[in-house]
């Protein structure tokens, strides 16, 4: 009665999205962090994210546990071929975490841990953006079509690096668009210099990687520039200026919600942009979703599990925004 496969590929898409929104803009705050102007700066940018920053990052753990548990032959292809900027993510995403906590109990290691933070925020974004561009270019399976037929540093080119910078610049973006709404006076002024400069260079890689990605595979080229697909996929780039006009015109009327609101409104255009160029495949231009996808018994017991922890998942989420809702002032927050 229900196409189990299909209903995985969304909820696992829609957990991903859900990841790059939300930790995206907390990381987003690292990578500005070295930018902060003494403590109180420091101390008011790490309150914004402290009562959501852990929370955020259950959405990873949807992900790559409902991948493996989904569609496992996809995860024994794609997890070879990503373990060196997969591993440096996840160590970077531990240092980053244990720096956030540590530099509250010090005074005389506080310098350390802030730079532990901005670095692992630094390295877990671009990590995450090469990943991006690794899937993009394609993954080589090997002659059984149930494993990764590649080499080692096969992930790492120039297209897969401008992704990785390319998706640091968007974090960024998100953590400065979000310091404007949750902070006050020369933070958030400063803040809003970052996101004009930010929104610019993110700008510059969408429409590098837009214009790259269609000839990394004929397929690709056609979906996003053959007939008749051209008329369905037009909307997405023209809604994209769309979305850059109300970024900059929120900007420039200094409406603080506006920002946050119109940069995320660019990472969903750019998701479906990505969408549209892979569906259906898990593995790109290799293995459908439904050819990776467990049997339908297993997906079927799954969705059951899914199904209680899902609602929990997001009205602790919803709740835990409402609660810490509104302004940060300097010597409020969590800690």
């Amino acid at each position: 009665m229900f196409d189990l496969p299909t209903i995985w590929a969304v909820l696992l898409a829609v957990a991903v999205l859900a990841y790059v929104i939300l930790d995206g803009f907390d990381l987003g705050v690292g990578i500005l962090f070295r930018a902060a102007r003494g403590e109180d700066d420091r101390a008011t940018m790490m309150n914004t994210i402290a009562p959501v920053w852990d929370g955020n990052e259950t959405w990873l753990i949807l992900g790559g546990g409902g991948l493996m548990a989904a569609f496992p032959r996809a995860y024994a292809i794609i997890m070879p071929a990503l373990y060196m900027p997969l591993i440096l993510m996840l160590l970077a995403l531990v240092f980053r975490g244990v720096a956030f906590e540590y530099r509250w109990r010090t005074e005389r290691w506080k310098g350390l841990w802030d730079r532990g933070f901005f670095l692992g925020s630094l390295v877990a974004a671009v990590m995450q953006g090469i990943m991006l561009g690794a899937m993009i270019q394609g993954v080589e399976v090997d002659a059984t079509g149930r494993g990764y037929g590649g080499g080692w540093f096969d992930w790492l080119t120039p297209f897969t690096i401008m992704s990785g910078l390319g998706l640091a610049a968007g974090y960024a973006l998100l953590g400065a668009t979000w310091l404007i709404w949750k902070t006050e006076g020369d933070l958030r002024a400063r803040c809003y210099g970052y996101a004009r400069r930010l929104a610019l260079v993110l700008l510059a890689f969408i429409a590098l990687v837009s214009l790259w990605t269609p000839f990394t595979h004929e397929a690709i080229m056609d979906r996003w520039f053959g007939w008749p697909h051209i008329v369905l996929t037009a909307p997405v780039p023209l809604l994209v200026l769309a979305a850059a006009w109300w970024l900059f015109h929120g900007l420039a009327r200094a409406k603080d919600p506006v920002p946050f609101a119109a940069s995320l409104c660019l990472f969903v255009l750019s998701y479906v942009g990505l969408g549209i160029s892979f569906f259906p495949y898990a593995v790109p231009r290799t293995i459908t979703y439904a050819e990776a996808a467990a049997p339908d018994s297993s997906l079927a017991f799954l969705l059951v599990g899914a199904s209680v922890l899902l609602p929990i998942i997001l009205a602790y989420t919803a709740y835990a925004y409402w609660v810490f809702r509104g302004k940060v002032r300097p010597g409020e927050g969590y800690h």
